[in-house]
């Protein structure tokens, strides 16, 4: 699996990038090796506490899955796409 990630208007810090590696290194089991997830990180404007916009978006397994969060911090972001994500992973198992 490829994994492509995209912090969009900051800088993303090492310690962000190496929780979203560690939580997205089960996908490489569950997907084929072909597949691609990318991870785009957003700070949204204006400040507010909910303004970290995160969107997964998985191609792979002869489909396309999306997952988009808005919360007050990216791990949280992260964590509820993923569950999502989780879904419909099984769900495209199940076809």
């Amino acid at each position: 699996m490829t994994l492509t990630i995209q912090p969009i208007n900051f800088d993303i810090a090492d310690r962000l990038t190496q929780y979203i590696n560690k939580k997205t290194r089960r996908y490489d089991k569950i997907l084929p090796a072909s597949a691609e997830m990318e991870v785009r990180m957003t700070v949204v404007k204006p400040e507010t506490n909910l303004n970290k916009e995160t969107r997964i978006r998985i191609i792979g397994m002869g489909a396309e899955m999306f997952a988009q969060k808005t919360c007050d911090t990216f791990e949280q972001g992260i964590d509820e796409c993923l569950e999502a994500l989780d879904r419909q992973i099984e769900k495209q198992k199940e076809k």
